[in-house]
C-alpha cells in the first residue's frame, strides 16, 4: 500500500521531532514536510500533495485555527488533525466548525496519535478521549459517527452565525457579538435551518457537529 503522507506544523522543534519519531516507526506512514508556523505551512502545501496535516493550534504569525480557511482553499481534500494542549471545549468547537477532521491532545499517548491518523485516513473523525468534560457525550458521539455532508453554500455572515450557534450562544448574545439585532440573527437562523433542511436548532447543531462540515464560499 502506498504510504500515507503527512505534514507536521508546530512551532516547537521537540514536538515535531517526537511526532516524526513515532510516525517513522509505521511503514504505512511517511512525513513529507514540516513547518514552524501557519505561513510556512501554507507555502509548503502549495507545493506538495500531502494527504494530512497535523496542525498545532498555537503557533506564531498564523495559528492553526486562523490557517484553516486558507488550507481549505489550497487543499480542500487534505485531512486535518488538530494538535493542542487546550482541553477547553471552545477550541474544539472552533476547530471542528472550521473543518478539522480530528482533535488530538499533546498529552495523549503514541497509540492515540496513530489511532487518530488511521481514523482520519479511513474518512472518519477522531476526538481525543481527554477532551474536557464540558463537551457533552452526545456531541462527542455525534462527532465520532458522522456521515457524508452535502454541499451547502453559505454567506460569510451565515458562517459566522452558524459557528456561534454551534457554540451555544443565544440570538441576543450573537447579535451583540456581530453588532446585529436579535431579529436579524433569527432571520439567519431560519435561513440556516432551511439550507440544512433541519426542523430546529438542536437538530442543526447535531448535524453540523456530526458531519465535521466544510462550507465553501
Amino acid at each position: 500500500m502506498k504510504p500515507y503522507t503527512i505534514v507536521i506544523a508546530d512551532d516547537h522543534t521537540l514536538i515535531r521531532q517526537g511526532l516524526k519519531t513515532i510516525i517513522a516507526r509505521e511503514p504505512s506512514l511517511r512525513i513529507v514536510g514540516e513547518a514552524s508556523n501557519g505561513l510556512e505551512l501554507l507555502d509548503f502545501l502549495r507545493l506538495t500533495s500531502a494527504e494530512m496535516v497535523i496542525l498545532d493550534i498555537a503557533m506564531p504569525h498564523l495559528n492553526g485555527l486562523e490557517a484553516m480557511e486558507d488550507i481549505r482553499k489550497i487543499r480542500p481534500d487534505i485531512g486535518i488533525l488538530m494538535l493542542t494542549m487546550h482541553t477547553n471545549s471552545q477550541y474544539f468547537y472552533q476547530a471542528i466548525s472550521s473543518g478539522a477532521h480530528g482533535y488530538l491532545m499533546k498529552e495523549d499517548s503514541e497509540s492515540e496519535l496513530l489511532c487518530a491518523i488511521q481514523t482520519i485516513r479511513e474518512g472518519k473523525s477522531y476526538i481525543s478521549p481527554r477532551l474536557s468534560a464540558d463537551v457533552t457525550d452526545e456531541v462527542m458521539h455525534a462527532f465520532r459517527n458522522q456521515g457524508k455532508v452535502p454541499l451547502v453554500v453559505l454567506s460569510d455572515r451565515e458562517k459566522q452565525v452558524l459557528e456561534l450557534v454551534v457554540q451555544g450562544h443565544s440570538s441576543k448574545a450573537i447579535g451583540k457579538m456581530l453588532d446585529l439585532s436579535p431579529r436579524t440573527i433569527d432571520h439567519h437562523r431560519a435561513s440556516l435551518l432551511k439550507k440544512f433542511q433541519m426542523k430546529n436548532t438542536v437538530d442543526l447543531v447535531n448535524y453540523v457537529v456530526r458531519n465535521s462540515f466544510i462550507l465553501p464560499k
